[in-house]
């Protein structure tokens, strides 16, 4: 592979990526129900920023503005004609911020799920899913992305449309699936079967893993279980930092930078290799992360004990519980 991520994950331990983009953005003034990925035509200031005050925070990877723009999200808005438009200029901002970093920094095109159920539970055809992923992925392409990112998706089907639409366009991809269900996804997939099922892909991502969720405790959990299944491909691991709340009209998470420090090296202690934040997480987070990696030694590999004293109890029992208290023991 040639592709950037590759190349960067061959030079080191671990990548930083970045934190949350929803939430910066409400901060900075996003409405509610306003569709942010509007912002890359109407404040693109705004969104240059966002990625800006990720680099500076020390981030060697960073997500478009470009999580729901899809025809069917989209469309829910009176936007559905404007997909390769939002798309594109989400692209191109995040490629002049990346191209006058000082450093290598690498763009990944942002592709969340369609928001309609795949059959046969539900009426969206694998074609026609590829098709809306193709759409988004062609102008992230054109507009400078170095690969695409697909998360926070909840279905294997909808992971493989996403998979044949990189292939379409030739893009390197990753992958994520979010589990907050008792350990599952809210469509019931396990870490376990995520594991599997990339390697069974015409073209697997580069890396796969885990982001949002509940919290950094249970998604680390996730991550045991993406280890114990003895896949030996780059994992991710993008958790949220802690719950949500209102204060002063913005939204914060309860989640401190000493916490997420305390995630990030656990994360690499346990063999991830793309390790950032998802909701709630900050450029304070990610400078606390950042300075951490570098600044604690590596240690042992974290018992399920240990994430817990770290992080805070897990919300549930999980699901492939029996094979992620296997990671402490070996």
């Amino acid at each position: 592979m040639t592709d950037p991520l590759s190349l960067m994950l061959a030079e080191r331990a671990h990548v930083l990526a970045d934190g949350a983009t929803g939430t910066a953005l409400l901060n900075m003034g996003l409405q509610d129900r306003e569709p942010a990925e509007l912002w890359n035509d109407t404040q693109p200031g705004k969104v240059a920023r966002l990625h800006r005050d990720a680099i500076e925070a020390g981030s060697d990877l960073f997500l478009t503005n470009s999580f729901g723009a899809n025809e069917s999200r989209l469309r829910l808005h009176g936007l559905s004609g404007r997909v390769r438009e939002l798309n594109l200029k989400a692209a191109q901002i995040a490629r002049a911020e990346a191209d006058r970093a000082g450093r290598p920094v690498i763009v990944a095109g942002s592709m969340g799920p369609i928001g309609e159920i795949m059959a046969p539970m539900g009426s969206l055809t694998h074609a026609r899913a590829v098709e809306m992923f193709h759409e988004q992925a062609e102008a992230l392409k054109e507009g400078g992305a170095d690969i695409l990112w697909v998360e926070t998706l909840s279905a294997l089907e909808e992971l493989r449309a996403a998979a044949e639409a990189a292939r379409l366009v030739g893009m390197a991809w990753c992958g994520s699936l979010s589990f907050d269900t008792a350990g599952r996804t809210i469509m019931g997939v396990t870490p376990g079967q995520l594991s599997s099922a990339v390697e069974a892909l015409r073209n697997p991502p580069v890396a796969y893993g885990a982001n949002c969720g509940i919290g950094a405790s249970d998604l680390l959990r996730t991550v045991a279980s993406f280890v114990a299944s003895g896949n030996e491909r780059p994992i991710i691991a993008k958790g949220n930092a802690g719950v949500p709340h209102l204060s002063c009209g913005n939204i914060h998470y309860d989640g401190t930078p000493e916490l997420m420090a305390d995630y990030a090296c656990l994360a690499r202690d346990m063999g991830v290799r793309v390790i950032g934040g998802c909701c709630g997480t900050m450029p304070e987070h990610l400078r606390a992360m950042r300075e951490a990696l570098e600044t604690r030694p590596p240690g042992p590999r974290p018992t399920l004990e240990s994430i817990t004293a770290l992080l805070g109890a897990f919300s549930s029992a999980g699901s492939d519980r029996d094979n992620a208290l296997t990671i402490g023991r070996r």
